[in-house]
């Protein structure tokens, strides 16, 4: 079976429709983030939680990443070996540029959808995720420009699917994407 991959910004659904895609198909499920994490760890961060990313912390990690592009290179080799295996559900942000193979599903939701959808999640107010939406985006847009010349938010042509998940329940969401995955695989 294809690997199947998720993408999209922050906050968009990714983790919460890729895990009950992982259960519903008895997949394994892999995080792009989980893979900069554990390399975060490595140079003397400490990355708990979902929410880290939209720490100090996690923002200063990814400023790293931008003049060290080692970081998502090894990550995104990783990634790319996962792919190729099949049998696996990835949520990544660059992995629909990278890899030629996999399935791959773009999730897509407004800024302010996502800002409010991080506070609830990270237990944090809604100008903090409204700014942490912001560098986010804009940090992630620019690394991934430099890294690998992707349009990162802007080109969808990769995908083989594109959902707007703003007004979407996560497991019709789930079901959507599995109904075309199986066609996909058969």
């Amino acid at each position: 079976m294809d690997a199947l991959i998720i993408s999209g910004e922050p906050a968009a659904g990714k983790t919460t429709v890729a895990r009950l895609l992982a259960d519903k198909l008895n997949l394994k499920m892999l995080g792009g983030g989980d893979i900069l994490k554990e390399l975060a760890k490595e140079h003397g961060y400490n990355p708990t939680g979902e929410e880290w990313w939209d720490t100090a912390d996690g923002i200063a990690f990814l400023k790293k990443r931008e003049k060290d592009p080692e970081f998502d290179i090894k990550a995104d080799k990783i990634i790319k070996a996962k792919i190729d295996s099949g049998n696996i559900i990835l949520t990544s942000y660059t992995a629909p540029w990278i890899s030629k193979k996999g399935f791959k599903v773009w999730l897509q939701c407004s800024a302010s959808k996502r800002a409010e959808r991080m506070a609830k999640r990270d237990h944090t107010t809604m100008v903090e995720s409204e700014n942490a939406v912001i560098v986010r985006d804009k940090e992630n847009y620019m690394l991934y420009k430099g890294l690998y010349q992707i349009e990162f938010g802007r080109d969808l042509s990769p995908f083989n699917m594109i959902i707007d998940t703003e007004n979407k329940k996560p497991n019709d969401i789930a079901e959507m994407i599995m109904a075309e995955f199986r066609k996909a695989n058969k």
